[in-house]
């Protein structure tokens, strides 16, 4: 029976703590103000860290857009690049010049041979 009777008293013990934390009583004594420098800190703390959480969620949300914008910018890259490959085939490019007086050659090119010339002897 003692053995219950000490549990309860524990108990009794956390809950009047819970209890004066919760209601603020247990600022009224006189040795919170022993304190107040720990608080202090620990408030300085905490927002320390909501302000570090803040900052790493901008960090993220920065990244996101930078990632939305390179997939953007890789997909316009690569639909330029493939414009670019049907607009600069001979045929393409043929057509295009065709209104403005021309034209593909027919006859293939000659090769053009240089003889060296012979250097006189001193």
């Amino acid at each position: 029976m003692s053995e219950e009777s000490t549990n309860t008293t524990q108990s009794n013990g956390v809950a009047k703590r819970v209890l004066s934390v919760l209601d603020g009583s247990f600022l009224t004594r006189d040795n919170v103000i022993n304190n107040i420098p720990y608080l202090l800190f620990l408030f300085g703390i905490g927002i320390f860290y909501i302000g570090n959480s803040h900052y790493a969620e901008g960090g993220i949300i920065g990244m996101e857009k930078l990632n939305n914008e390179l997939k953007e910018l890789r997909s316009e890259f690569i639909s330029t690049r493939s414009e670019l490959m049907i607009v600069s085939k001979q045929s393409e490019v043929a057509k295009a010049v065709a209104p403005m007086g021309i034209y593909e050659s027919v006859v293939p090119p000659k090769k053009i041979l240089v003889k060296p010339k012979a250097i006189p002897e001193k």
